[in-house]
């Protein structure tokens, strides 16, 4: 989950290279490094840290040349630090590469160039492929690049750089995303479109397998075999500023404020006109198809699983089909049971996530019929499934998913309807009652979203706990779920989401006095069970904030303070629920002074095992 850039034209490359990495280092900021052909040599200069610390160690001398390379990297094989920073180079410093993913067989690599008199100065897996290409090299540098994707196996997206043709960058992606630029006297590469949406709105997407060569007035795409590949040009719709923080201090409050509007858009053109059912173009199923599954699986990991956890619960309850949901990680690695009466939908915001995309992989290769919930247009998982639909949430840049969380659980909702309606699990008047709620859905979050003033007192009074329970049953668990990671993976906090039912099989032993515990209680279903839990924990001393729907006057007498959100179908709760949890995350993060957009250890796109 690397970020990565090229440049080939007439203007000097470090311009581009420096400013498309700042757009990409939310992919990875372990290190950071560029490679520059200078006229007589290929110029690496790298160092471990953010990219600040590059721009200060090149900021008197800076590279010159009008073509190049750079990546900023979260670290894989080898822990950061300047020599295992990319680019990586071979024995003579002519062949230079950049690379986002996992070379799997470069131990057995790395032996062989090693017995051969290949010296390495990294720990990187990246490092054999330079020198792989300096071994293989029969002056053709695109041949030669044939020949070492014949060699290497994994995942990867490339960028080859040649002090023995300049004139040229070569790139190819399997499993990993990569875009090209099209510019006018200059091309540019990237890992992913913020990088060039300020250059150019016109790009290639590769696909897997595909290379290509790219020089200043000329891109040629070829597959695996050389032959020629047509692409379709794709224009970015949305706005340069739309990757910005625009006057918020960090993307991830930014995006928390874009839910409406996310939401607004999701919902868009998927609604019929008169509000009565909701129309999915994108999939044009009937009964039969629907009624040929007898079981539905979700896979995703992190947040989306969280999602896909209350996709379960909406389908189930709509459409009346049994739905397993499974982290992808664990999925790729069992017997699952599966075939061609099985619906395998996988979530994933990116569109890249790598367990996600075996996960899917192996469902086809077992029969079953694929959908992707995804956000990135032209993403690897978008083109691997049989069909996709998109939650048009626009680009996310912080660490921590807020708003494309909200936008998987508003497909997921309008995915169920859509289902119910073809096979007639629900009434007419009851999905029309239910669509009249979803479309108040994004006021309803403006709303939640206007004032913030309590979330921040809370944040300031609980911030430096060092724990912190999360306690809610059926929808309310879920979205427990994800509340608590959000705390954790932002503020570092250890925070625990419990099914609240379960509190006397063991939990309740971690309940002392002064812990604070969140508590929510939207679901009317189950309300008094569990009010009675949330008695258990004030019981001992527990600091209890409730989580309650507009019109709730019992919540308050059982705890030590409510967050409301505005009322709504139970079923739709989870979707306003969630954000005075993202809020609290947020602020208490910034309370314990920690990086909100860049937590430690953690990456935007997890696209290696």
């Amino acid at each position: 989950m690397c970020g990565i850039v090229g440049y080939v034209g007439d203007k000097q490359a470090v311009d581009f290279l420096l400013e498309g990495l700042s757009k990409l280092e939310y992919r990875g900021y372990d290190s950071a490094g560029i490679a520059v052909y200078d006229g007589a040599k290929i110029r690496v200069e790298k160092s471990v840290g953010r990219l600040a610390a590059l721009r200060d160690k090149i900021k008197d001398d800076v590279p010159q040349g009008t073509i190049g390379i750079g990546h900023t990297r979260w670290a894989t094989h080898g822990r950061p630090s300047d020599v295992n920073a990319h680019p990586h180079t071979d024995c003579t410093g002519d062949f230079v590469v950049v690379h986002n993913g996992i070379i799997e067989n470069y131990l057995t690599l790395k032996e062989d160039l090693i017995e051969k008199g290949h010296s390495f100065k990294s720990e990187t897996d990246t490092e054999i492929v330079a020198h792989l290409l300096e071994e293989v090299w029969n002056g053709d540098f695109e041949a030669s690049v044939r020949e070492v994707l014949r060699r290497i196996e994994g995942s990867y997206s490339l960028v080859f750089m040649c002090k023995r043709e300049p004139d040229k960058l070569i790139c190819t992606k399997q499993d990993n995303p990569l875009v090209i630029g099209i510019g006018e006297g200059e091309n540019f590469i990237a890992s992913d479109i913020p990088a060039i949406i300020k250059r150019t709105r016109r790009t290639y997407i590769l696909n897997d397998g595909e290379l290509a060569v790219v020089t200043k007035d000329a891109i040629r795409i070829t597959n695996r075999k050389g032959e020629p590949v047509t692409k379709k040009v794709f224009e970015v719709n949305w706005n340069a500023e739309a990757a910005e923080k625009g006057g918020y201090e960090h993307f991830m409050l930014k995006e928390i404020n874009e839910q409406p509007k996310a939401v607004r858009d999701t919902m868009s053109q998927r609604i019929a006109k008169d509000g009565k059912c909701i129309t999915m173009d994108e999939l044009k199923w009937d009964a039969d198809y629907l009624n040929s599954f007898n079981q539905i699986y979700i896979v995703a990991c992190g947040t989306a699983y969280h999602a896909g956890l209350v996709g379960k619960y909406y389908i189930e309850r709509l459409v009346r089909v049994p739905v397993q949901v499974d982290v992808a990680s664990e999925f790729r690695y069992r017997d699952p049971i599966i075939d061609e009466h099985t619906l395998f939908i996988v979530v994933s915001q990116s569109g890249e996530t790598s367990d996600t995309l075996a996960a899917l992989k192996e469902s086809k290769r077992r029969g079953a019929k694929t959908l992707a919930l995804t956000n990135v247009v032209g993403s690897s998982i978008a083109r691997e499934a049989d069909q996709v639909i998109y939650t048009w949430a626009g680009p996310e840049i912080a660490v921590a998913s807020t708003k494309a969380y909200t936008t998987q659980l508003i497909l997921f909702f309008m995915l169920a309807l859509y289902m119910a309606q073809i096979k007639k699990t629900v009434t007419p008047e009851r999905i029309a009652e239910l669509i009249a709620a979803l479309k108040q859905v994004p006021a309803q979050i403006s709303e939640t979203l206007s004032d913030t003033e309590p979330i921040k007192t809370f944040a300031k009074q609980y911030g430096f706990n060092d724990d912190v329970f999360y306690i809610g049953r059926g929808l309310d668990y879920d979205v427990a779920l994800e509340g608590a990671l959000k705390l954790k993976e932002i503020s570092y906090i250890h925070a625990e989401a419990y099914a609240a039912g379960e509190l006397k099989h063991g939990t309740l032993a971690l309940i002392v006095e002064g812990v604070p515990v969140i508590a929510l209680a939207t679901q009317k279903s189950v309300y008094e069970k569990t009010l009675s839990n949330i008695k258990e924990v004030k019981a001992r001393d527990a600091v209890v904030i409730g989580i309650a729907a507009e019109g709730d006057e019992e919540l308050q007498k059982y705890v030590d303070h409510v967050m409301k959100v505005p009322e709504t179908d139970e079923l739709l709760l989870p979707i306003l629920a969630v954000v005075p949890l993202q809020l609290l995350a947020y602020y208490a993060a910034i309370t314990r002074g920690c990086d909100v957009d860049k937590p430690r250890n953690l990456a935007k796109s997890v696209t290696v095992e």
